[in-house]
């Protein structure tokens, strides 16, 4: 099976995640993260078995792999196609909005994340991560920024098509205030740069006009994870 790995092939999306994390520490935002994970002597490895944190199909899913209480490392999994890439760890699993990926080629992939918080006056950027290729490889850019963005992510729904994905964002609580922006999705576009001659994305409120009936292969439209599952391997406590 072929592991694809994002450090090594795409540098653009870990720069942004890791401009994220750094601003993360900065802010302090190791207090939502599991105990162990604020300490220096975590387990190279902890005892879990993978969870399947969402799933597209019978053959495509994100599994969620060596976590403690829900954090851990994430990939985009393909059995049909023997594709294995790594998606990062600690933020992808924290996105709690809505997701539906319902490309019938299988090409698009789009996946969310929500870095830990509180993240100071000035927020934390949340990233999602885009694949034309069936999840071989993944560009990056910011959808949100919140200074609490794992809750500011549930009024996120983010919808994948054939010719593009949607994020929609509810702005309020007690009006019809949702607006979305539809993002184009062909070979190779990096959505950072001008779009290709003839592409072109839109922004319109939901008021105005009505999203596509998009539904992911599975029915599943958010992350699902067992925080009960933990390692029995954890250091003893002193």
């Amino acid at each position: 099976m072929k592991t694809t790995t994002l450090k090594e092939k795409m540098m653009h999306v870990i720069k942004i995640m890791g401009a994220t994390l750094f601003s993360v520490g900065v802010a302090g935002c190791v207090t939502e993260l599991p105990e162990l994970a604020q300490r220096n002597y975590p387990p190279a490895k902890f005892d879990v078995p993978p969870q399947v944190l969402y799933k597209i199909d019978d053959n495509r899913f994100i599994s969620l792999e060596n976590y403690q209480q829900c954090f851990g490392d994430t990939y985009f999994n393909d059995t049909k196609q023997g594709i294995r890439t790594e998606l990062g760890r600690g933020t992808i699993e924290r996105y709690r909005g809505r997701l539906i990926i319902d490309d019938p080629t299988g090409m698009n992939i789009v996946i969310p994340s929500a870095p830990p918080a509180p993240c100071g006056s000035r927020g934390c950027n949340s990233s999602l991560i885009y694949s034309t290729d069936g999840g071989r490889t993944f560009k990056g850019m910011v959808y949100m920024n919140s200074g609490i963005p794992s809750k500011a992510s549930e009024n996120y729904s983010i919808l994948v098509a054939k010719d593009g994905f949607y994020v929609a964002e509810k702005r309020s609580q007690t009006t019809d205030s949702t607006y979305v922006i539809k993002y184009p999705l062909v070979p190779n576009i990096d959505l950072d740069n001008p779009y290709p001659e003839g592409v072109k994305g839109e922004g319109f409120a939901l008021s105005k006009k009505s999203l596509p009936p998009l539904r992911t292969p599975s029915g599943q439209d958010r992350f699902t994870c067992d925080a009960s599952i933990r390692p029995s391997n954890l250091p003893k406590e002193k």
